[in-house]
């Protein structure tokens, strides 16, 4: 007689998207750059953003070279990594979080050569010890999978792949195969913060996902707005904001690059209004966003 399966730990982004179902509510996932402007505003954001109505955290950790990232992203990069930021002081980041919030997922998002150079194994038992909930690596892809994934599965870190517009039915299954958490589905083809995602587009890509696994799927790169997120989240677990946070850090600084009184405040002031979107229950207005159309 075989011994019975074994189920994998649920995790605190197991337990985020079961209770955001049972509240009838979309998940709202939040990304910024640790250590943009700087180590400290940085911190204190992300401390804020549950209260904010961000129910996931995305630390973006900074790399000189984000070949998936629109110019956004790339700049938010560059400022962390000129005030100092490290993939050491990233980790120390969550940990000085975890002393507050032991509940609210956290994911970090970024490339394979930092933590290539950390190194790997080194890596994830850090991040585990640390309190991190999720890895998103762009640029490693299933058939390295003993690289880095399963060496985070084994620590319990899920480790949550990106499908686009491009993961056809024959590429889907290796991309599902070790993804744990949640899948990102990215809405359009390209950088982040481009371009505005087509909502019917999104609509079926999602739904071919859906039919193929029981996770959860978040739908980021290009939701900038409260309309978009409410029309996106009609189709999704979830959205993902990214860009346009960086982009209110961006604005809020000063001449210097350095954090003002305004920082904080023009985040998580967006971060509600997104927040709010989801939850409001009233019908959903058609609102078309062509795929095609830059947004300002």
């Amino acid at each position: 007689m075989s011994p019975p399966e074994r189920k994998p730990p649920r995790t605190r982004i197991d337990r985020c998207f079961e209770d955001l179902k049972k509240a009838k509510r979309k998940a709202l996932v939040t990304f910024i750059t640790a250590g943009d402007p700087d180590y400290h505003t940085s911190l204190s954001l992300i401390k804020r953003l549950p209260a904010a109505g961000a129910d996931i955290i995305e630390l973006g950790m900074p790399f000189s070279d984000p070949m998936a990232d629109g110019p956004v992203i790339q700049a938010s990069s560059q400022r962390a990594l000129k005030g100092g930021q490290t993939l050491r002081k990233t980790l120390d980041m969550v940990c000085a979080f975890r002393e507050e919030n032991f509940t609210t997922p956290i994911v970090l998002m970024g490339y394979y050569n930092p933590i290539y150079v950390y190194p790997v194994d080194n890596f994830v038992k850090d991040a585990a010890a640390a309190g991190v909930d999720g890895l998103i690596i762009v640029d490693v892809p299933p058939e390295a999978d003993d690289e880095l994934c399963l060496p985070a599965l084994e620590q319990g870190i899920s480790f949550i792949r990106l499908a686009t517009p491009t993961t056809n039915d024959r590429r889907l299954p290796a991309v599902l195969a070790n993804t744990s958490g949640f899948v990102y589905y990215v809405s359009i083809a390209g950088i982040t913060g481009t371009k505005a995602p087509d909502v019917e587009s999104v609509r079926s890509h999602v739904d071919r996902i859906k039919a193929k696994t029981s996770l959860p799927v978040a739908v980021g790169f290009g939701v900038k707005t409260p309309e978009q997120a409410r029309a996106i989240s009609a189709c999704a677990d979830g959205i993902v904001v990214g860009s346009a946070l960086v982009t209110r850090i961006a604005q809020s600084l000063d001449d210097q690059g350095k954090a003002t009184d305004q920082t904080l405040i023009n985040v998580t002031d967006l971060v509600k209004n997104l927040s709010e979107a989801l939850q409001d229950e009233e019908p959903q207005k058609k609102i078309e966003l062509k795929a095609d159309r830059p947004l300002l």
